[in-house]
């Protein structure tokens, strides 16, 4: 638990550098739980499975990018 919790405030940290956003330490966490989750979900669509670290970190990473791009768009 507290190492997705690391993991998602890392992930959240790294696509709100990458997509320009600015957050604290909880909208971090948030940005990248839900992230993760829309990444493991886009990419088993498309038929890949992150086994590892550095695997999850990247589809958390794209799924959050994911996230903020749909939340730009929608709101």
């Amino acid at each position: 638990m507290i190492g997705a919790l690391i993991l998602g405030a890392l992930v959240g940290w790294i696509a709100g550098k990458l997509m320009n956003v600015e957050g604290g330490l909880l909208r971090n966490i948030v940005i990248g739980v839900v992230g993760s989750f829309v990444g493991s979900v886009v990419f088993s669509l498309i038929g890949f499975h992150a086994y590892g670290l550095v695997a999850e970190l990247i589809v958390g990473v794209v799924g959050a990018c994911l996230f903020i791009w749909l939340g730009r768009k929608l709101f």
